[in-house]
């Protein structure tokens, strides 16, 4: 009879996986990473990164879209961006950029993040600075504080009119800029177009007025953003042709326009069942752009992406305990963990959003139906289903047999979302961060970013000491 969790995820997904694996004792592996020996050593609740897989992701998109150009015969460049906005860390960004890649910003400490890297020898003044968002005073002068200490490739995206004309109040060097398009949003929205950017109607008009007969500003790239994502849908297509037509008006007007940014990134893998065709997708909207610009006689630009999720959400993940088992009544059992959903991942609470959730240990044990409760007192602190079916199955829970489980994929924002470092619901600590990567032979090895969060930490921020 197979009633063993093991046999449950091999009967529902094709098990194992790329990243995941079992040892003969029912243990979970990631990316041959043995769970349980990092359990051991640092306990629950935890937190961790897996640095390779950040590097891996990146030279996946850019051989994907470095092959796509060849294929279609297109004749503009493929420029890779990290956002920094989707994991901030300095182990994270020390990763990225050993991949040669270049930065999207989004306020104004990002700035002072890419001078500590630069002064860090990390980052040099030829990369790429693409300045995203809706600017403040101080990121508008930080980024001409960027310009004025010789940075060669700021790029500071007008997200509205005004923001040009504060710029060139604080910098009188030449300025190479970006406009972005404010996009319609999908048909389920709230409203209509998004907030960021400007809209269709007003692009050219700006140009004509703000930058064409301004010697200070060179207008280089337009930028598109969908908030969904990339994915092969009606919707993403359409709003992509209406960019592309907008693009190939203005490109008759500016000959220094020459660069097409597509921001919103890839998707990631947030369920064993997960499928997406990345190859097709690159394939397709690069010859969708060649397409497009063909018919309008305009050469193919240069294209520029902009993956913070995918760049980084992989290489996430949190291990909690089961610290009890409530049965409220004869159907619902709760399987009380030892941290917090609503701080610890915040985006399952707020977003509905869903992780990778496994088990860590006893695979080959009987299974059963649970809910995981945070331990917090909200009633909202709790992870109720998973991707692929409106429920929750684990190892049974034994008072006497620890039950670890692992959520992973967990790496873009959830850190800065649930303010690390800070006070959080019901003063629960920050857990422990572990950060795994390899030495110069392959070997993985463990080494501890961040203890728990203590209560003197807690004490200080609340004014107590």
């Amino acid at each position: 009879m197979k009633n063993k969790y093991k046999d449950l995820i091999q009967q529902t997904f094709d098990f194992p996986i790329h990243e995941f694996d079992l040892d003969d004792d029912g243990n979970l592996y990631f990316h041959n990473i043995p769970l349980m020996e990092m359990i051991k050593q640092y306990g629950t609740p935890l937190k961790f990164t897996y640095l390779p897989k950040i590097s891996e992701n990146i030279k996946k998109a850019r051989s994907l879209f470095n092959v796509a150009i060849a294929k279609a015969d297109y004749n503009g460049k493929y420029y890779y961006c990290y956002c920094t906005k989707s994991n901030h860390f300095q182990h994270t960004l020390d990763e990225v950029l050993k991949n040669d890649v270049h930065i999207e910003t989004s306020s104004a400490f990002d700035i002072n993040i890419i001078e500590t890297l630069e002064e860090q020898g990390k980052l040099n003044k030829e990369r790429y600075v693409v300045c995203n968002g809706f600017k403040k005073e101080n990121y508008i002068e930080n980024i001409a504080g960027l310009i004025n200490n010789g940075w060669k490739n700021v790029i500071p995206v007008f997200d509205n009119q005004r923001e040009i004309h504060q710029l060139t109040q604080f910098t009188q060097e030449p300025i190479t800029c970006g406009i972005r398009i404010a996009a319609e949003e999908e048909p389920k929205f709230e409203f209509y177009t998004s907030r960021l950017g400007i809209g269709y109607k007003d692009i050219l008009p700006f140009y004509r007025s703000s930058i064409k007969n301004n010697k200070q500003v060179k207008l280089k790239m337009l930028h598109f953003f969908i908030n969904t994502g990339i994915y092969d849908t009606a919707y993403y297509w359409n709003e992509l042709h209406k960019c592309l037509r907008v693009y190939c008006e203005l490109k008759k007007e500016c000959p220094d326009l020459d660069t097409l940014n597509i921001g919103g990134g890839f998707p990631i893998k947030n369920s064993l069942s997960f499928s997406y065709d990345y190859e097709y997708m690159a394939n397709e909207i690069v010859s969708q752009i060649k397409q497009v610009c063909e018919e309008h006689g305009v050469p193919d630009p240069d294209i520029f992406t902009e993956f913070g999720s995918y760049t980084v959400g992989e290489a996430g993940g949190a291990i909690f305990s089961v610290l009890d088992q409530k049965a409220q009544n004869d159907r619902e059992k709760w399987n009380m963990i030892d941290s917090s959903f609503m701080t610890q991942l915040p985006d399952a609470w707020a977003i509905n959003k869903k992780f990778i959730m496994l088990p860590v240990n006893r695979w080959h044990e009987e299974y059963e139906r649970v809910l995981l409760g945070g331990i917090t007192c909200d009633s909202d602190d709790y992870y109720n289903s998973e991707q692929h079916v409106n429920a929750i199955y684990l190892p049974e829970y034994k008072k006497d047999e620890p039950l670890y489980i692992g959520f992973f994929h967990t790496g873009a924002y959830q850190e800065s979302i649930g303010g690390y470092g800070g006070i959080q619901h019901c003063l629960t600590p920050a857990p422990k961060h572990v950060i795994i990567d390899l030495d110069e032979n392959g070997d993985y090895y463990f080494k501890l970013f961040s203890k728990e969060q203590s209560y003197k930490s807690m004490l200080k921020t609340l004014g107590y000491f």
